[in-house]
């Protein structure tokens, strides 16, 4: 089995809190996507693979359909838990999820694709779908047309190293896939309006690759930060602000 990428491990287990203080929620327009598109209302289920900190789980629980999830970072988990207390969450890995065969309606994939976007995780996302369910895929962009984005952009980049990214589109190499239909994608705009301090500089500090730097580095970028957010026009001195992204939805049927 595949082992968790060193920055989502050590990243995300030192980083869960400022990820579940600046990641953005998703917009109500996915509400009926994830009903057309996925098919899930009440009397169906719905598992949240790599839920993180849960943030996407709310949308899943407010179509009606039964929850759970699976989380392999076990400072998430604990996020999730504080988030979501009446929502089943069990330690897993998308090469690995504790659920029986043909078990669910649709495998839902928030933020987390692109740490396992493998012909060994697919097949066993199949595996727990029930023929005709739904994989769905998931991200919230950074609109990198905006300047100040993509200046934040420049000041993480260094730091990138090997870690999968949704922005390099290595994920869809995964497809097509066997027993899978072709995705089908849509585009939903969106903005995290809050504190600079929140949507901003927690927002970055959420970034695996950068959680998991040593405590001087990680001052480094945080003190980059904050510099461009007293240099920018569109920042500088406001009490809040709007970080602009795209939410892409892909949505891929499991054949007979």
């Amino acid at each position: 089995m595949a082992t968790l990428h060193r920055s989502a491990a050590e990243g995300f287990e030192a980083g869960a809190p400022a990820y579940a203080a600046g990641r953005p929620g998703y917009p109500g327009a996915l509400d009926g996507w994830l009903s057309d598109a996925l098919g899930l209302g009440p009397g169906k289920t719905a598992l949240d693979l790599g839920a993180g900190t849960g943030k996407f789980t709310p949308r899943l629980v407010a179509t009606g359909a039964r929850v759970t999830a699976v989380e392999p970072v076990a400072a998430m988990r604990a996020e999730f838990r504080r988030a979501n207390p009446d929502i089943d969450i069990a330690e897993g890995r998308a090469e690995a999820i504790p659920a029986a065969d043909a078990s669910v309606d649709a495998v839902v994939c928030a933020q987390s694709f692109h740490w396992f976007a493998t012909p060994a995780a697919l097949a066993e996302i199949r595996r727990v779908l029930k023929v005709g369910g739904a994989l769905g895929l998931v991200w919230n962009v950074r609109d990198l047309r905006v300047g100040w984005v993509a200046a934040l952009d420049e000041i993480m980049r260094p730091y990138e190293s090997d870690a999968p990214r949704h922005e390099s589109g290595a994920w869809r190499n995964a497809f097509p896939a066997p027993g899978f239909s072709a995705l089908d994608e849509r585009r939903f705009a969106h903005a995290h309006e809050g504190p600079p301090e929140r949507v901003i500089v927690d927002r970055v500090l959420s970034v695996s690759f950068i959680a998991a730097l040593d405590a001087a580095e990680r001052a480094k970028v945080e003190d980059a930060v904050r510099g461009l957010i007293a240099a920018a026009p569109d920042l500088s001195g406001r009490d809040r602000v709007a970080f602009p992204y795209e939410t892409v939805a892909a949505r891929s049927l499991r054949l007979s």
